[in-house]
């Protein structure tokens, strides 16, 4: 028989454009089975940033995009829907299915939505705070949302948010972090900071990544793209390592 589990652990949210706070729900009795995500955007929304989201994703050349009729209209394909009702973007994704049975699972969280609480804007750890008043230099405005979590494995995630700027650090575990970073720290726009086993800002989009060991790779990562300081992040970079590099 099919099987459905509510992840009871805080999922973390899908950083971006927009940033998504997510629950998980298990689609198996195994633990390492599919998922389905259902996410809101954690701005308020319009009309506009729906056509901006799909005009973002319409332009990664992906799975062509259908309209939907859900709610205030969307879009979706063979793995996900957007669609806007009570002012917030909503994001149900999975395993490949069709877009039909997205449809219909968007349809039933389309009737439910003017029910859900409205989420702290601020969601936070003591442990992130060391990095606030250097992301307000990155970003050149004081976070409005802040959603800091943590990852399955243990490692903290920080991130502050304005509706067109995020910022945020986070952990990958890796099985050749070396392998990751060979190839940025031969580009002529990375900037080498001392930091872990190594570290590198790039100078033109902002990312910025940091190397501890051979398995797990930091990255803090400024957006849009291109749009912060690379001395301002070289800041931020080096504020946020004493808490990944310990």
């Amino acid at each position: 028989m099919p099987v459905v589990r509510i992840q009871p652990k805080p999922v973390l949210p899908e950083l971006g454009f927009p940033t998504y706070d997510q629950c998980e729900l298990g689609l198996s009795s195994n633990s390492s089975g599919p998922v389905l995500r259902v996410g809101t955007s954690a701005f308020f929304a319009t009309a506009a940033d729906l056509a901006a989201v799909r005009k973002a994703y319409d332009a990664t050349k992906g799975e062509p995009a259908k309209s939907l009729t859900v709610g205030q209209g969307g879009f979706g394909t063979s793995r996900f829907v957007v669609f806007l009702a009570d002012g917030k973007l909503r994001k149900i994704s999975g395993p490949p299915a069709t877009l039909a049975k997205y449809v219909v699972l968007a349809q039933d969280a389309a009737q439910q939505t003017g029910g859900l609480p409205e989420p702290a804007p601020y969601i936070t750890r003591p442990e992130c705070e060391r990095g606030t008043s250097a992301a307000t230099k990155v970003m050149g405005i004081e976070a409005s949302v802040r959603r800091d979590g943590e990852t399955d494995a243990g490692d903290i995630v920080c991130a502050w948010l304005t509706k067109t700027r995020v910022l945020y650090s986070t952990v990958r575990r890796v099985k050749d972090a070396e392998a990751i970073t060979a190839p940025i720290s031969k580009a002529a726009t990375s900037f080498p900071m001392p930091l872990g086993d190594e570290a590198y800002v790039d100078t033109v989009t902002g990312r910025s990544i940091i190397r501890v060991g051979t398995d797990k790779i930091v990255d803090l990562v400024p957006l849009p793209a291109g749009t912060t300081d690379k001395d301002d992040m070289a800041s931020f970079v080096l504020t946020m390592s004493g808490l990944y590099t310990r």
